[in-house]
């Protein structure tokens, strides 16, 4: 990576073009099957078939990732070593409930309102994962340790840095779902006209 391009990446927020222009995620939709002909049935399906969430419990969808990255690090003369390029690798994988038979048609219409609000939920976390990787990626280009020649110090603070933007996705996530699960909330809204549509 040339000189200009990484003076490109250190000041993103001043550039025209964005420091992940390089790279995209590649997202994967992962269906699970749920039975029944009815909204309390499809309900009681996801119920029990649902993936598990961190607590333990079912949840109606699921989104997931796994990211690589592809770091160079450079000894400087004056002994330090710089990060001088990190690409990311990003698969996010959303796993979303599907009608294992054909529905009555006006429980199908419920069906495909409540499944397109949920994907839209599940897509807000992979924006939220995006918005992570994008972070990391403006905090580790450029990144230094002074007296650091064979490159260890610089990876074991980065690891520090990152731990933070981790933690605070793994919060923004979290935030989003309790709004968005509670009385009156968004996906709360899905349930109740799926439930009570018939």
């Amino acid at each position: 990576m040339n000189t200009a391009f990484r003076s490109i990446l250190l000041a993103s927020c001043l550039a025209t073009v964005p420091a992940h222009a390089q790279w995209k995620p590649v997202e994967k939709i992962e269906a699970y099957a749920v039975s029944g002909t009815s909204g309390p049935e499809l309900y009681a399906s996801i119920g029990e078939r649902g993936p598990q969430a961190s607590t333990g419990t079912r949840a109606i969808a699921h989104t997931d990732f796994k990211l690589t990255w592809q770091r160079k690090y450079e000894p400087q003369p004056d002994g330090a070593c710089t990060l001088v390029s990190a690409k990311p690798k990003l698969i996010i994988t959303y796993r979303l409930p599907k009608p294992a038979g054909k529905l009555p048609p006006h429980i199908k219409q419920n069906w495909d309102v409540f499944a397109a609000g949920v994907e839209k939920h599940e897509r807000v976390h992979g924006d939220h994962i995006v918005d992570m990787v994008k972070a990391i990626e403006a905090l580790s280009v450029g990144f230094s340790a002074p007296a650091d020649p064979k490159c260890q110090k610089v990876r074991t603070e980065l690891t520090k840095r990152l731990a933070e933007l981790s933690l605070a996705q793994r919060q923004k996530s979290r935030d989003f779902d309790r709004v968005e699960l509670s009385d009156g909330g968004n996906v709360h809204q899905l349930i109740l006209n799926l439930v009570n549509g018939g």
